[in-house]
């Protein structure tokens, strides 16, 4: 407990003074692309100045969650019954066998990973820098912590872990896509990044880590694609030390229904088209489309952390719900 409470005192104040110029930001920008604006003020040195100016949309711990709405419960069964029924699960808006969906869900990272990285561009408009800045933020991770970094993609978070666990930390920069995992090593070591980095290929739901192994498990943009989450979640805590915290950052569900109209528009008009023209790929873009709006909403993930067995849940929408950043602590 003592060790939980340490980890926590500098974040009481980080909460209150961490931003999300993308909260308002991502909408302009996705209002701006639909109406075919030209403005282009905000590019990254704007971004990197101002993202801890404001505040990001904020709910309070797991204890609230009775206060859920009736709606949402209900809407939560639905989602539920869709998302798997015995021995299916969903992969997009289909339903295929669940031991079907990981060979699918890798032929799509096969097919994206040489351009993972225009395809956060295309999904974020830019803004995941800045999403994945307030996600490490909300780390609070320190020199000499070990990091697991999963679904690591191309090594954007590891890089940004890289510069605050310092040359007494680790970190693991694990991903189940052989094709991701080399594009990360590839890159990371392009950029001079070598020492106390290693690399795994593994699955989210088993792993092959021994317990309280981590101080931090961070998956960005990859719990949608796994199959079992609660099965994932468990094991993220089951290597997490005492007084660790695992952090999800994920699309997810607007808060309001003019984003989220403006963003169906997006994500299905157009990014699939834009898929089409630079990656050569309209289906596995329609996919990344349709496994956002197939991910839990932000309650019911909160709510599937505490089932995990992590405890003072929380979350933190930014741009109005499009993204957001889910905590829990292993106490």
């Amino acid at each position: 407990m003592m060790l939980a409470l340490q980890q926590q005192a500098p974040i009481a104040t980080l909460d209150k003074n961490i931003i999300s110029v993308a909260n308002n930001i991502g909408l302009i920008f996705i209002l701006e692309l639909a109406t075919n604006s030209k403005k282009s003020d905000t590019n990254d040195s704007y971004l990197n100045k101002t993202y801890l100016k404001n505040i990001m949309t904020h709910h309070a711990f797991a204890s609230d969650e009775r206060k859920m709405k009736a709606t949402n419960k209900s809407s939560s069964k639905i989602r539920e019954t869709t998302m798997t029924t015995n021995n299916t699960t969903h992969f997009g808006y289909k339903q295929v066998a669940t031991e079907e969906k990981v060979r699918m869900v890798r032929g799509v990272f096969d097919s994206v990973a040489s351009s993972y990285d225009v395809m956060n561009d295309l999904m974020s408009l830019g803004i995941h820098r800045v999403w994945k800045k307030v996600a490490i933020q909300l780390a609070n991770v320190r020199n000499g912590d070990h990091i697991l970094d999963l679904a690591g993609g191309t090594g954007d978070l590891t890089k940004l872990f890289k510069k605050r666990v310092g040359k007494e930390g680790s970190i693991v920069l694990a991903d189940i896509n052989s094709e991701m995992l080399r594009t990360g090593r590839d890159r990371l070591i392009n950029c001079g990044l070598i020492d106390n980095i290693r690399y795994a290929q593994v699955n989210a739901e088993c792993l092959p880590f021994a317990d309280n192994s981590f101080d931090c498990v961070c998956i960005a943009f990859g719990l949608r694609n796994v199959t079992d989450k609660e099965g994932a979640l468990r094991s993220m805590l089951r290597v997490l030390k005492p007084g660790g915290r695992v952090i999800v950052l994920e699309f997810s569900h607007p808060i309001d229904k003019i984003t989220e109209k403006v963003y169906d528009f997006y994500s299905f008009k157009l990014l699939p088209k834009i898929g089409a023209i630079i990656a050569k790929d309209e289906d596995s873009y329609r996919y990344l489309a349709e496994s956002i709006r197939m991910h839990p909403k932000q309650d019911e993930l909160k709510q599937m952390m505490v089932d995990a067995g992590l405890e003072r849940c929380e979350y933190f929408n930014m741009s109005q719900g499009i993204v957001a950043v889910h905590r829990g602590y292993k106490i």
